[in-house]
């Protein structure tokens, strides 16, 4: 048996991490960034527990390009490093110095917010430069060291004349990558990633307006001066506790995450968690529209406030990945890059832990202020009807406070609602029938001959409501949710009373075969029923299996049933009491009952939005013709 050390070629590290480490060439701001961020909180730390006899100040980091020279430069005024230090951690590739330190100082350090893990971060140099260099001054009474290397295995480190503590990194942009020399482009990363770091960042100067004083002249214009331009905020708000912040700190926060929104959010929802994992953040629920589509990437993720990316797919509930928002988290297991989750079980308790904060807070939200959680329903449904349906433990917690609109605009819970309508709505089976419409105004004779029978009539409209339906007859016991319009509703209500027809068994087998001779078998099928006499002579229906099945196919839910492309069926209900009927069966001509039963027929049609094209051009014209 053999053993050993397996060997590491630096000659082909340098390559690997040039090429395939980091999948944006970009990404090596954010990394030096966060390794001067690292320098300094460190510094902090060993000042406040006294291991740093040094005054700790106001410690910022600064970019500078020197377009001409093609070089950027990388500015901090944390610890430092000593020769051997440099020997250390930089010339050992993916020794991590934060690990260490952390390591070192872990009962004291925890919460130091200190970023590094894997020690490559600062190697992201090379992608876009082909010559680095590194000037630093340690806070230890040691000389400075002047690192160079070329991307290549060999380095230079000799001392340096560096008077003041912390440490510069140069970077000779590579002809490649020239763009990171443009004012503009490094801007733009910086507000990317670095728009909430924990320590100052000035990128150049801006121009700032004295206030003036108090008896200044109407006229008078403000003194300019000159100051650092600071282009991050060290302290957003999801860092601080809740009972620091206003309502109107809330809203500032997020005019500052997305500045070119002009809606307020209807409400936010502070995560702060300690155990068992870290998490701090702000999550937004914006007005919805029911496109689901376009609403997805907008929750902001961060790792001690470095931001690492905007797909929170895994770690936030689906759901609400349509919210907004920001969450950061240093237990959220990244890949070295830090570009994206990797499968751990701290990810599923994180995303269990957000959706059950979000279903407290509603229901509080609920408790506290009813008639202003109301007035929000249409603007939030969609996203607590979706987590509803994908999420057993949020559509339990729902119970407590998801609405169901009628067509009048007032609001039940599913358990006012049933106490409401257990009375008078029930089936021959005795279940609840729950009527519902989609659209108040297509479907408003239906809504208001279910009104004049005393029925409760939802007003059910988003785009998934028929999965929610589903899912709500498959989990309550002895419901069925009915559209108005799916089928006549003294069929479907059980009633104490039987209306009686107006016609003899001869008369229905007489106009069954006229019904039969005119309306398409292939389209409709005919109910011929005995409702009251104000109820329309015809009337068209749709089997509410069938239409909510489609509906399902619509939204990406009925392939699941296995149901394939449905037909368009309707039922044509004929009322036998309505003296539009007595006078069809008294006309003497077959040709003129032809033509009342199609004219009845396609009004019918038209009301339901089926009469078109040449059909509908036929109808009018018919019309016209009998008015005359």
């Amino acid at each position: 048996m053999t053993k050993g050390n397996i060997n590491v070629s630096v000659e082909n590290i340098f390559p690997l991490i040039k090429k395939f480490l980091y999948s944006d060439h970009e990404i090596f701001l954010r990394e030096l960034i966060s390794n001067a961020t690292d320098a300094t909180l460190k510094l902090k730390h060993l000042s406040n527990i006294g291991e740093a006899k040094i005054e700790y100040g106001n410690p910022q980091i600064e970019i500078k390009v020197d377009k001409e020279g093609k070089k950027l430069h990388i500015i901090d005024q944390g610890l430092g490093m000593t020769a051997d230090e440099v020997e250390k951690y930089i010339n050992q590739v993916a020794f991590s110095g934060a690990e260490e330190f952390l390591d070192q100082y872990k009962d004291s350090a925890k919460d130091s917010g200190i970023i590094g893990h894997f020690g490559l971060g600062f190697y992201s140099a090379f992608m876009v430069a082909d010559q680095v260099e590194i000037i630093t001054k340690s806070f230890k009474d040691e000389p400075a060291a002047h690192w160079t290397c070329d991307g290549s295995p060999e380095f230079t480190l000799t001392e340096a004349d560096k008077t003041d503590r912390g440490t510069e990194i140069i970077l000779h942009i590579a002809e490649d990558s020239t763009e990171f020399l443009e004012d503009s482009k490094i801007s733009e990363l910086l507000l990317k990633y670095n728009k909430f770091m924990p320590v100052p960042i000035k990128f150049g100067t801006k121009e700032e307006a004295l206030p003036l004083p108090e008896d200044a002249a109407e006229d008078a214009k403000p003194e300019m001066i000159t100051v650092d331009n600071v282009i991050n905020n060290p302290n957003p708000a999801w860092t601080k506790q809740p009972s620091e912040l206003e309502d109107e700190d809330y809203k500032s926060f997020y005019r500052e995450l997305y500045p070119m929104q002009f809606e307020e959010p209807l409400f936010n929802i502070h995560l702060n968690v300690d155990y068992p994992f870290n998490l701090t953040g702000i999550l937004y629920f914006p007005k919805m529209t029911n496109d689901m589509s376009i609403q997805k990437d907008k929750i902001q993720l961060y790792q001690n406030q470095v931001f690492v990316t905007d797909n929170v797919e895994g770690i936030v509930p689906e759901f609400l990945t349509m919210l907004r928002g920001v969450i950061d988290s240093p237990d959220i297991p990244l890949n070295v890059s830090r570009s994206y989750l990797q499968a751990d079980g701290a990810v599923k308790k994180i995303s269990s832990y957000i959706s059950r904060k979000v279903a407290d807070k509603l229901k509080s939200l609920f408790n506290t202020n009813r008639e202003d959680f109301e007035a929000k329903w249409n603007d939030i449904k969609i996203v607590i009807e979706y987590g509803m349906l994908s999420d057993e433990k949020f559509f339990d917690k729902a119970e407590a406070f998801a609405l169901y609109p009628t067509v009048d605009n007032t609001y039940y819970t599913f358990e006012e609602l049933n106490n409401r309508i257990k009375a008078n709505q029930t089936d021959k089976d005795d279940k609840l029938v729950i009527l519902y419409a989609s659209n108040a105004d297509e479907q408003h004779s239906y809504i208001q001959a279910a009104k004049d029978k005393g029925y409760e009539v939802l007003l059910l409209d988003s785009p998934i409501i028929s999965h929610l339906m589903q899912k709500l007859e498959t989990s309550k016991e002895n419901i069925t949710f009915t559209r108005v319009d799916a089928d006549h509703i003294d069929n479907l209500i059980k009633k104490d009373d039987t209306v009686i027809s107006k016609l003899t068994e001869e008369q229905k087998a007489e106009l069954d075969t006229l019904l039969k001779e005119v309306v398409p078998a292939d389209k409709f099928t005919v109910q011929i029923e005995s409702m009251d006499s104000e109820a329309a002579p015809f009337m068209i229906t749709q089997p509410e299996f069938m239409r909510r099945m489609k509906e399902m196919q619509q939204t990406g839910g009925g392939g699941m049933f296995g149901m394939g492309n449905m037909p368009e069926m309707y039922n044509l209900v004929v009322n036998t009491n309505s003296n539009l009927i007595g006078e069809i069966l008294e006309t003497k001509t077959k040709k003129k009952q032809e033509r009342l039963i199609t004219q009845s027929l396609d009004l019918a049609r038209l009301s339901q939005g089926l009469l078109k094209g040449e059909e509908l051009t036929n109808f009018i014209k018919r019309s016209y013709e009998m008015i005359k």
